[in-house]
């Protein structure tokens, strides 16, 4: 695991270029504190910091051949397999590194050989032959890459925001349609990033920048076909079966390493499941890790500790109160490079793994996408099939409910009316899914320039039309576990999982987002995957020697911080100060006085349910107001 960066230009010189990334490794430094180096080839410099997790003694970057020059962030996880092909074509190792064996497959494959890969990923190449640079990400975008042109000409990139920023060589402006986009999402999809200019390439994409300094992006992974008859389980027992094998089989791959693994343990399913999967593929002293809190209605601390007890784990317990928030701010706010109304718990289950001894641990995210965990499977479809008798209704009539919506009180009715106003099948249902404001919310808070800008842009998902097309023939479950996988879980938890595990120095892996189980898994059954009345039954069946029978019937707990009492506790000076006029001016895209109306109405009418609302708005001012030009 690492960051990454580069500076490829024929207008900067060698030393401006090896300055740059110099600036950009100490300022994501966090990401690879056990080494460092940096590489100029003709008009490229390219840099790391690693954290050393495979062959850690001999795994330094960048790495080179005569040819090519790699900086490599991530974990290829069939290296060993990958690598005696390669050894039998000819290659010659000289470590036991995945990163070699990514540069061999390089120079062997180009980039025909990102498909042969199972790990997540984000590379960049030089080829000093044809004076091009290629650059890649994951399929699922777990590890994550941006860029930017350059004013001069050429490009500069990093994998963090905040590198790119620390290089001196690019600005930190606010994008107005960014900033409507992270109302309405707890993030900024791809490509687009919250600055003018700064880019994040797409997950299962490349970039290639040509000898003439013209750059190109293309999806290089696209979700299998909906339906392949030779790929479907004959029967629900047959289906239980292979699900089991490709789970052991990615757990097997998500192990590998030369440093102690441990695990994130919530009691829950799926990171339960992924536990019991570890010990019964052999780890043995396994270190399990969760956050509990004072308050027992948010705690999960009794259903980790059980889980726990059942496996035989050496479990660790983080235990977060207001207080340790309110103090640890500054710092949390300074590691996103965007601001994020999530990801609190994987910060300190990070840092708790990472004071307890392990360099990597596994999480059980994506198991809600995969299994049908979330209440949109059941929701959306129903919805769906009302759509075409609401829309025979008069405009009027259909106007008047809304806004009768609208007026009522909280944020369900209002989601309601939002999905009437704006949606016409289950795609664009999904596309309103995750959205955190309601509409009308949202456009209050905007300035006037940027609540024009949201409006002509619309309420959906920008990428809905090439979802609708990738999704040609999909079944509802399909769809919906499509938009969860590359919204909520691409542009929110694996971002954040990313971001606050490195923090930490800590390398986060993630068996379910696993290319080749969702390959087999894509085309399965849609009634084998999730049972109607017991969500992610085949999940539970499938690890039904492995969980015991209280953990697979435990009811679906949706994870909860105890945030509605804190904000008005321990972080109510903090929050006071974010919405102060001051602090407000500095974010010129928000309308000031309906932020703080939007902060005095959640202390007057206590409604705990919107405290992720308050929290989403306080982020980005916060960021607004921190400086963005410390080189670490």
């Amino acid at each position: 695991m690492c960051g990454i960066a580069g500076v490829i230009s024929a207008s900067v010189d060698a030393v401006g270029r090896e300055n740059a990334v110099a600036r950009m490794i100490r300022r994501q430094r966090h990401r690879g504190p056990d080494d460092d180096g940096l590489a100029s080839v003709g008009h490229a410099t390219l840099g790391m910091g690693r954290l050393a997790i495979i062959d850690p003694a001999r795994g330094h970057q960048p790495m080179r051949t005569e040819r090519f020059t790699l900086v490599f962030n991530g974990a290829i996880y069939n290296y060993r397999e990958l690598k005696a092909e390669l050894a039998a074509g000819g290659w010659h190792f000289q470590t036991d590194c995945d990163t070699e064996v990514l540069l061999a497959a390089y120079a062997r494959h180009g980039a025909a050989c990102l498909p042969r890969l199972r790990g997540m990923f984000a590379l960049a190449v030089w080829d000093a032959q044809e004076q091009t640079l290629f650059a890649a990400r994951d399929a699922h975008g777990i590890k994550p890459l941006y860029y930017a042109r350059l004013p001069q000409g050429g490009i500069i990139l990093a994998s963090e925001l905040n590198g790119l920023l620390a290089s001196g060589l690019v600005e930190a402006d606010f994008d107005p349609a960014a900033v409507g986009e992270y109302l309405a999402r707890f993030s900024v999809p791809a490509p687009r990033t919250l600055y003018t200019g700064l880019l994040n390439l797409p997950p299962g994409h490349t970039l290639r920048v040509d000898s003439r300094g013209r750059l190109a992006t293309r999806a290089w992974w696209h979700l299998p076909p909906p339906h392949s008859p030779t790929q479907r389980a004959g029967s629900y027992p047959d289906f239980v079966r292979g699900l089991r094998a490709q789970l052991e089989d990615t757990i097997r791959a998500h192990r590998v390493a030369d440093v102690p693994v441990g695990a994130f343990l919530s009691g829950g399913m799926d990171s339960s499941g992924v536990v019991g999967l570890m010990m019964h593929s052999g780890a043995t002293k396994l270190k399990t890790f969760s956050v509990i809190f004072d308050e027992p209605e948010f705690s999960e601390q009794s259903a980790a500790q059980f889980a726990a007890r059942a496996f035989g784990s050496e479990h660790h317990e983080f235990r977060l109160t207001g207080r340790r928030v309110a103090d640890d701010l500054p710092r949390i706010i300074a590691s996103f490079d965007q601001p994020t109304g999530d990801g609190i718990n994987t910060f300190y289950a990070s840092q708790a793994a990472h004071e307890g001894g392990v360099k990597v641990a596994l999480s059980g995210l994506g198991g809600d996408e995969l299994f049908g965990g979330y209440p949109s499977f059941q929701q959306l479809p129903q919805l769906a099939s009302f759509l075409p008798w609401w829309r025979r209704l008069p405009e009027k009539i259909r106007a008047r409910i809304v806004a009768a919506l609208r007026a009522r009180p909280g944020a369900r009715a209002r989601k309601l009316a939002d999905f009437l106003w704006a949606a016409r099948d289950l795609h664009e249902l999904a596309s309103l899914q995750r959205r955190v404001l309601p509409e009308t919310t949202r456009l209050a808070l905007l300035s006037p320039d940027a609540r024009a800008l949201a409006m002509r842009l619309g309420p959906h998902y920008p990428l809905l039309d090439d979802f609708v097309a990738d999704l040609l023939g999909a079944d509802e479950f399909q769809i919906i576990s499509a938009w969860e996988l590359r919204t909520y879980m691409a542009d929110v938890l694996l971002r954040d999982s990313d971001v606050f595990s490195m923090a930490h120095s800590l390398e986060l892996r993630v068996p379910f987002v696993d290319r080749v189980l969702l390959e087999w898994l894509w085309p399965q059954s849609a009634f084998y995957k999730s049972g109607s009345r017991q969500p992610k039954r085949a999940l539970a069946d499938a690890l039904a020697d492995i969980l015991p029978p209280e953990i697979r019937r435990r009811p679906k707990r949706g994870f909860a911080l105890p945030f509605a009492h804190w904000m008005r506790a321990e972080l109510r000076p903090f929050l006071d100060d974010v919405f102060s006029a001051a602090s407000l001016a500095r974010c010129p895209y928000l309308d000031g006085p309906a932020v703080r109306r939007l902060w005095a109405d959640f202390l007057s009418r206590g409604d705990p349910r919107a405290w992720s609302r308050i929290w989403t708005v306080a982020m980005l001012v916060a960021l607004a107001n921190r400086p963005v030009r410390s080189t670490g």
